[in-house]
């Protein structure tokens, strides 16, 4: 493997454009490549970051190859996104593509050409210490931090892996060093959807059970009113009930096979343990069979300690120092020692 040679993903936008400028000028050879994934929509904003990321390469002065992973996206990510929903859970779908495509993907091409490091514009960073192994960090700048969309990421990844970014102080730079060195997506505006959405609504995807009508229920199943599909909701909303009620409700959990819809008072949303499935570690092992750590329930959450106790290789249990409000099934709970990611899994 050549150690001054890396692929990065681009995207189109300025995030991995200013990445791949920044790596460059560390005096790598950079060779950029486009995942070329599934929309729900016709391909127009597909095509569009294609020729994003083929302008942003040819700007930069680098190679760019589209690699076609509209098929395995589809089914690796979409398809199990969709089944998550429709069995009452909010997934979250970055965090199975990550690891399972998008990096894989970058780590197959990176072989064919030889080269011995991997990157893209997360804000996120590694180090790789003498003797391993790899450890994933959070990036300076936590207003964008992305660490918690990457702790699935395994070894074989991390080992290879550069996040340019992570090392910034704020998104405000990584802007103004687009304009200033003339990369072509500098004013391109940053996705905030889903990206294989573009824009649209997930529920297009759903198949019409999951959006069939059903009862909303109180906690001792007295029937308050009719919900408009479960998909359409997720533990935690107050919006959208239509409940005539004297007081607050909040939706508590879903009901799959009862297809009713669950609510109460905003303490009933309060817990202080939770199940985990799927667990993963950054260093391929968990630091103890219990042990503890600051831990995240979703993306934008704040950290929390909390003692993890492993039930068996993929499974854990999750007690919280502080009650938690809105735990979903679907979403990841992460755990932090501190800067370092140390892995996590998905909340049953």
């Amino acid at each position: 493997m050549d150690t001054q040679r890396v692929i990065i993903g681009l995207s189109g936008g300025v995030d991995s454009a200013v990445a791949a400028w920044l790596l460059r000028e560390a005096g790598l050879e950079v060779h950029g490549a486009v995942l070329h994934l599934w929309q729900a929509q016709p391909a127009l904003t597909s095509e569009d970051s294609i020729t994003s990321a083929q302008e942003v390469a040819a700007a930069l002065g680098i190679s760019c190859r589209v690699l076609d992973l509209r098929a395995r996206f589809h089914a690796e990510v979409v398809a199990p996104f969709v089944a998550a929903y429709a069995e009452g859970r909010t997934p979250n779908p970055c965090v199975v593509c990550n690891p399972g495509l998008k990096f894989a993907a970058l780590r197959e091409h990176a072989d064919q050409l030889g080269a011995a490091w991997i990157a893209t514009g997360h804000y996120a960073r590694v180090e790789h210490p003498p003797g391993g192994p790899s450890r994933l960090l959070r990036a300076l700048t936590r207003h964008n931090d992305q660490s918690y969309a990457l702790y699935r990421l395994p070894q074989e990844i991390l080992t290879r892996a550069r996040f340019p970014l992570g090392e910034l102080p704020d998104k405000a730079l990584v802007r103004a060093l687009a304009y200033e060195h003339g990369i072509p997506s500098a004013a391109r505006s940053d996705s905030q959807d889903l990206c294989f959405m573009a824009g649209g609504d997930y529920r297009e995807l759903l198949p019409p059970d999951a959006l069939a009508p059903g009862p909303i229920l109180d906690e001792a199943g007295e029937v308050l009113g009719e919900h408009q599909g479960l998909a359409r909701y997720t533990v935690g909303q107050r919006g959208g009930l239509r409940i005539a009620a004297p007081h607050r409700l909040y939706v508590l959990r879903l009901d799959p096979e009862r297809n009713a819809l669950i609510v109460g008072p905003a303490e009933r949303l309060l817990r202080t343990t939770c199940r985990l499935e799927a667990v993963t570690f950054c260093a391929d092992a968990p630091p103890a069979p219990t042990f503890t750590a600051d831990a995240r329930i979703r993306y934008h959450a704040p950290l929390t300690p909390a003692e993890v106790t492993l039930t068996d290789a993929t499974h854990a249990t999750v007690a919280f120092a502080e009650p938690q409000r809105g735990i979903a099934p679907g979403q990841s709970v992460v755990f932090y020692a501190g800067e370092e990611v140390l892995g996590g899994g998905m909340i049953t």
